[in-house]
């Protein structure tokens, strides 16, 4: 959004002011109609010293991590909670997120948490699930779909030193 100037500033001004003293329900109503619609889900990547626990579904074409979208009112780690003991018959606690992936393409936006495990539990496909298996990050991209390979990419990435700190280029 391009900062508007001079009368354009002034009507800006007023409008925010004007909209800040609506009811909550008609300022919820006005973002709604006024802004792109997105599906929010939760994706966690387990990791086995190394080897990441992956799904066949049959929605998705090749591995996928497990994960899904959160219902409505639902938190992502109460989603990837609920979805992860669905399609692996595992019970997780998340911690923070570690990252989030917004693809502004196909409106989705994934919050990513990861687990590393010394154990490897046991895994019991399930729900949208058809197989369930673990392996190398190399071999998982080969025969990934495309929100995983996203997702492994982001978590690759946010891995190098410094790569999460933002910086000050300039100011206008």
């Amino acid at each position: 959004m391009t900062r508007p100037t001079g009368l354009r500033k002034r009507a800006y001004t007023v409008a925010l002011t004007v909209f800040r003293w609506l009811p909550g329900p008609v300022r919820r109503l006005l973002v709604r109609a006024g802004t792109p619609s997105f599906t929010v889900g939760a994706v966690c990547v387990i990791d086995h010293r190394g080897s990441y626990l992956v799904l066949r579904q049959p929605h998705r074409p090749g591995w996928s991590l497990p994960g899904g979208l959160c219902d409505r009112g639902e938190s992502a780690a109460d989603a990837v909670t609920r979805e992860l003991h669905e399609e692996t018959g595992l019970c997780i606690e998340v911690g923070l997120p570690v990252s989030v992936q917004v693809n502004g393409r196909v409106r989705r936006v994934d919050v990513i948490y990861r687990i590393r495990v010394d154990d490897r539990p046991a895994v019991t496909a399930g729900g949208e699930a058809t197989k369930a298996r673990w392996l190398p990050p190399a071999d998982v991209l080969d025969g990934a779909d495309g929100p995983t390979r996203e997702v492994l990419d982001l978590l690759e990435r946010a891995e190098v030193d410094g790569a999460t700190d933002g910086r000050i280029l300039g100011a206008t």
